[in-house]
């Protein structure tokens, strides 16, 4: 991906600026990617999100707090998230027994199956995105990252 051509720039960019630029390009081209994958299954990648810190609960349940704290993309809006994902029957929302004011979430059945089938669909997703990378390049790439 040529940054110049892509963003139609006549002129030379800086090297920092032309790799902020690059890096929000690449985003973008990811970010199509999985939202693609997921939308026969009518769910945005923060829902997804949701659902694999929930199924990674084994059964226990998790408050919105907790969700929050784990989602990738740090969003105030979590509630609504889980209302939709209520909706779609993949989550339930109860009062906790031994604290009336703790709202637990847990995932259902459907959910799993759900999460699963989304799961093959972002693991096609995913091998288009790294098509072009060998071990030793996401090794090196992952290196460089970490210097964020």
């Amino acid at each position: 991906m040529n940054v110049e051509e892509t963003i139609r720039s006549s002129k030379k960019i800086p090297l920092g600026q032309r790799t902020l630029i690059h890096m929000q390009l690449v985003q973008n081209k990811i970010d199509d990617i999985t939202a693609n994958a997921l939308k026969p299954f009518e769910v945005s990648m923060q829902q997804f999100n949701v659902l694999r810190i929930l199924r990674g609960q084994k059964g226990n349940p998790a408050n919105l707090s907790t969700i929050n704290e784990r989602m990738v993309t740090k969003m105030s809006n979590t509630t609504r998230l889980v209302d939709k994902l209520i909706k779609k029957g993949f989550v339930n929302r109860c009062v906790c027994p031994s604290n009336r004011r703790k709202v637990e979430i847990v995932i259902t059945d459907s959910g799993l199956e759900a999460l699963s089938q989304m799961d093959k669909a972002l693991g096609k997703a995913h091998d288009i995105i790294l098509k072009n990378f060998d071990k030793k390049d996401l090794e090196q790439l992952n290196q460089l990252l970490d210097k964020f």
